[in-house]
């Protein structure tokens, strides 16, 4: 409980004084004097006005002077609800949510658009405008459970979590004591934990996944294994599949939750940009150091049991020494044997010349473990999965449009990408490497690139592993056949229009067919690219892993 007299923090956060926090500023807006009121709004603004200025760039995917705009209008916004009796606590992730609706808002008024020309960039504000929510599917649980916690766990947990700022600075945030903010963020973890058990009991769409509630929670929480009748159900149910690698954060990687589940948009990219986050690394890696290589004690993601479990799902994404691994593809795949098998179907079946099996989970292309047993296998044996010795080329057709990925003009550098008729035309021949590149075929040296031109996917030159704008031509692969780009795995390939010569963009990822890529020609489905089942594009046939046969 708050204090009359908060002791003073070891450092006090920018812009205020010791003890001084964000709810008493808010009440010197409220009802001080002209000059009170001037100084609480000058010291909030200051508080929090670099990381809502930083997120705003990430909506707009610029860093122009409209970026400043909106974060201005955000804390006009923020600061009249304040003077009309809001409270003041939890106030950083309330004023980003309000940059990003805002964000939207704008691209939405075409007047506007037309006076501010970079609200129209399909990587920013108008690709927000074309999505469809701000909250990922995979994200509803624990974005319920957030906002139904107190002010003061939010505050801790977002400041703590995703801030990656150290308890002292949410405790004067706070104007509360470091102990008593250090067992409100234990309680608060408890408690959203709780939340997102019990939203997905609530929301269930079945009385099998109600029944399944528990059975779920608790093996993930001791780090133990999942009964067969629980993986059998997540099998064939999307809905719990995600509430079990939500659940599956709470041991790693708990601030990338909150910040999709309350963000959604350039999440991801937040998270990792706090300062706060760059110092823990430091330290983990001088920690690393100075234990001869063994690492230190790491983050509290791995407390208990749980961090095992995490340890043993493969990851979707390939990263850098001393970065935490990341849960997204948690149980995925976890009706299969083993892991082993499952990046060995990965490998075979995703870019198959002659119709491989489909993909069982996510992947970047790198195959960390393969099954001795499956890779070793006779190549004629019907249904073997084998890996492939060099990268195969393939034909990239729509799932919406029915139309194939293809260059405009000359396949040379700058060339935009469009959809066309699919056809044997060397343009229209890819090629998905091992290191993430999606290279053309008719362009030696050349690479899909989303992150050059606004949003507008061109062609651009291949990278090496030391190349900084690596990931601005690197993608990852997921199980519904998405291409998400890795400089920002919230947006998706995407066509603009399902006709052709439609431009080719990025777009927030909404898990729609239009965002769904298949392999081979137009009437070949046994080399798709999403997995089949409920989430499967029509057209894609379920393929028996047992023998191969659709």
């Amino acid at each position: 409980m708050p204090t009359p007299q908060p002791p003073r923090p070891p450092y006090p956060p920018q812009g205020g004084g010791p003890g001084e926090s964000d709810e008493s500023l808010a009440a010197g807006i409220r009802g001080g004097a002209d000059n009170e009121v001037a100084q609480s709004t000058a010291l909030l603004i200051a508080r929090h006005w670099r990381p809502v200025h930083e997120y705003a760039v990430i909506c707009l995917a610029s860093s122009g002077s409209v970026a400043s705009m909106i974060t201005a209008s955000a804390f006009h916004q923020v600061l009249d609800r304040l003077k009309l009796g809001e409270p003041g606590t939890a106030l950083r992730p309330r004023l980003l949510v309000t940059v990003r609706d805002m964000a939207r808002l704008w691209s939405a008024d075409e007047e506007l658009s037309g006076v501010l020309p970079v609200l129209r960039k399909p990587a920013g504000a108008r690709g927000m405008r074309a999505a469809k929510s701000m909250t990922p599917d995979n994200r509803v649980l624990a974005e319920r459970s957030f906002q139904g916690l107190p002010a003061v766990a939010r505050c801790v947990l977002w400041h703590v979590e995703v801030e990656a700022e150290p308890v002292t600075v949410a405790a004067g945030l706070l104007g509360m004591d470091t102990d008593t903010v250090s067992g409100v963020l234990e309680q608060a973890r408890d408690k959203l934990r709780e939340g997102v058990v019990r939203a997905h009991r609530e929301l269930a769409p079945s009385k099998d996944c109600r029944f399944y509630n528990r059975l779920l929670d608790v093996p993930i929480r001791r780090g133990g294994d999942l009964l067969p009748d629980v993986r059998k159900h997540m099998d064939e149910c999307r809905y719990c599949r995600a509430a079990a690698e939500q659940l599956g954060h709470f041991e790693s990687g708990l601030g990338v939750l909150l910040a999709e589940a309350v963000l959604g948009w350039g999440a991801r990219r937040y998270h990792d940009t706090r300062p706060g986050r760059a110092k823990q690394q430091t330290v983990r890696l001088k920690g690393s150091a100075r234990h001869g290589g063994r690492g230190g004690r790491g983050t509290r993601g791995t407390r208990g049991r749980g961090g095992n479990l995490l340890a043993r799902i493969p990851s979707p994404r390939r990263r850098s020494s001393g970065e935490t691994r990341s849960p997204r593809a948690l149980f995925t795949g976890v009706g299969l044997a083993s892991a082993g098998l499952l990046t060995t179907l990965l490998a075979a079946g995703m870019w198959s010349d002659d119709g491989g099996a489909d993909p069982a989970a996510s992947t970047s292309g790198s195959v960390p473990g393969i099954d001795s047993q499956a890779a070793t296998a006779s190549p004629t044996s019907p249904g073997t999965a084998q890996l492939p010795t060099a990268p195969r080329q393939t034909t990239l057709r729509n799932a919406a449009a029915d139309l194939c990925l293809d260059v405009r003009g000359e396949a040379r550098a700058g060339s935009a990408l469009e959809l066309a008729d699919c056809s044997s035309d060397a343009t229209q021949q890819w090629s998905y490497d091992d290191d993430g590149q999606l290279r053309s075929v008719a362009g030696p040296g050349l690479c899909v690139d989303s992150h050059a031109d606004a949003g507008v996917v061109i062609l651009g030159a291949c990278v090496d592993a030391t190349d900084a704008r690596g990931d601005d031509v690197r993608y990852d692969l997921t199980v519904q056949g998405e291409l998400l780009p890795r400089w920002d795995d919230t947006l998706a390939l995407s066509p603009a229009g399902e006709a052709p010569g439609a431009d080719v963009v990025v777009k927030v990822r909404d898990h729609s067919t239009g965002q769904r890529w298949l392999t081979g020609t137009a009437s070949a489905t046994p080399g798709s690219l999403a997995v089949t089942g409920t989430d499967a594009p029509p057209s894609a046939q379920p393929v028996d892993l047992a023998d191969g046969t659709a």
